[in-house]
């Protein structure tokens, strides 16, 4: 047998657009089948996305329109890592856009209310630094920071 775990996202009803943002901005992302409801279920229009199967970055994830029961919380988040400001900002930029919620030390939350954390491997590499002064240091310039920036954590760490 073989298995296979990948996150699965109950949306209200945005699951289709949710999936064409996260393709957008993460490489090496795409969308693999958009599945629509049949005639006769309950609630919907005939022909309204129910599913949608995607890859970010290779990893499968499936997408489910359900209604408004249930909503994300932080308990779940998308871990991001990469290796410029550029992609920094253009992942945070990107997923606060139209609506989303900037939080601190890298997190947010998109559009949808799904939490992401936008991390700069610089970040793991200052926190692990030999020199205890020095990750004590871009940790709390870290602490202080929504979008984490790169310059901001070296010229801390610098002290």
């Amino acid at each position: 047998m073989q298995t296979r775990v990948h996150p699965f996202l109950w949306f209200d009803d945005q699951a289709a657009e949710a999936a064409d943002l996260y393709v957008s901005l993460i490489p090496k992302s795409r969308v693999l089948d958009t599945r629509t409801y049949p005639d006769g279920a309950p609630g919907v229009a005939p022909g309204t996305v129910m599913s949608v199967s995607f890859e970010l970055d290779g990893l499968p994830v499936e997408a489910l329109n359900a209604g408004p029961q249930f909503r994300f919380t932080e308990a779940f988040s998308f871990f991001v890592s990469v290796s410029t400001q550029e992609e920094v900002d253009a992942l945070w930029d990107g997923l606060v856009a139209g609506g989303g919620e900037p939080s601190r030390c890298g997190w947010l939350k998109d559009r949808f209310g799904l939490s992401w954390q936008i991390v700069p491997t610089a970040l793991g590499e200052l926190l692990q630094d030999p020199d205890p002064g020095r990750a004590q240091r871009a940790m709390q310039a870290m602490l202080g920071m929504q979008k984490i920036d790169i310059a901001a954590l070296h010229a801390a760490a610098d002290g």
